[in-house]
C-alpha cells in the first residue's frame, strides 16, 4: 500500500445522505506533504485528526513538519503573546494522532481525506478497502489534481458519499479549495464538504467532476 508517495460497493440507503453531515473526525490518508498540511488545518481549527501512512518513519517526518509549520505560524500570529502560540500548538497537536492502519481508523470517523499518490489503481484500492469497514455516513474525499473523481469513486458502493477536496500547497497557507462534485454526489454531501472546507477557514469553490479543474490544469502534486 502506497500513501506519503503510494494505499486501500454497497448502495447505501438515502438515509445515510438524508441528512447534512457536520464533520467531526476526519481521517487524512497519506502523510506527504499535501496530507500533513490538511492534517494540520483541521486539527489546528478543531477537528480530531488521525494522519494514516504506512510507517511510523513517514509519520514522525509528517509530525515533525506540522511542529515545524505551527512554530513559524504562530510566531508571526500570536507575535506579542507567545504563551497563547504555545498554547495553540498545544491544543493543535492534542486534536492530532497517527496511525499506520486505515482500516481500524475508519470506524470511526466522519470523513476520510486521500492524499496518496496520483495512480488510480492505488487509489482504487484503497478506497475498494476502506468502503467495506467505513460506516454508512463516513463521506469519502480525494485530493487528486490529475485524476477524474468519479473513476476513483467508481470503487466504492458510496458515490453518493464521495467527492473531491483538492487543496493547494502550502495548505495552511492556500485559502482556496475545491469542492469536487461527481454526478453522483448528493447534495447533502456536497454541502457537508463545502461547510467543512468553510470550517477550515478555506475559501471553496463549487467544481463539476473534471480532470481540469479550475486552477491547476490537471497538475500533478
Amino acid at each position: 500500500m502506497a500513501f506519503a508517495t503510494r494505499p486501500f460497493v454497497r448502495f447505501s440507503s438515502a438515509t445515510a445522505a438524508a441528512k447534512k453531515l457536520v464533520v467531526k473526525h476526519v481521517a487524512v490518508i497519506g502523510g506527504g506533504l499535501m496530507g500533513a498540511g490538511i492534517a494540520q488545518i483541521a486539527a489546528a481549527t478543531g477537528h480530531t485528526v488521525i494522519l494514516v501512512d504506512q510507517s511510523d518513519e513517514i509519520l514522525n517526518k509528517s509530525k515533525k513538519g506540522i511542529e515545524d509549520s505551527l512554530k513559524k505560524l504562530t510566531k508571526k500570529k500570536f507575535a506579542d503573546k507567545p504563551e497563547a502560540g504555545a498554547e495553540f500548538i498545544e491544543k493543535t497537536l492534542k486534536n492530532l494522532t497517527t496511525s499506520t492502519d486505515p482500516v481500524s481508523v475508519v470506524h470511526s470517523t466522519d470523513l476520510v481525506v486521500e492524499a496518496i499518490v496520483e495512480n488510480l489503481a492505488v487509489k482504487n484500492e484503497l478506497f475498494k478497502t476502506l468502503d467495506k469497514f467505513a460506516p454508512e455516513h463516513t463521506i469519502f474525499a480525494s485530493n487528486t489534481s490529475s485524476l477524474p473523481i468519479t473513476e476513483i469513486a467508481n470503487a466504492t458502493t458510496r458515490q453518493d458519499r464521495f467527492g473531491g477536496l483538492h487543496f493547494f500547497n502550502p495548505v495552511p497557507l492556500m485559502k482556496l479549495v475545491e469542492v469536487i462534485k461527481t454526478p453522483m454526489t448528493s447534495q447533502k454531501t456536497f454541502e457537508s464538504l463545502m461547510d467543512f472546507s468553510k470550517a477550515l477557514g478555506k475559501n471553496p469553490v463549487s467544481c463539476k467532476a473534471s480532470i481540469f479543474y479550475i486552477v491547476g490544469g490537471g497538475r500533478s502534486r
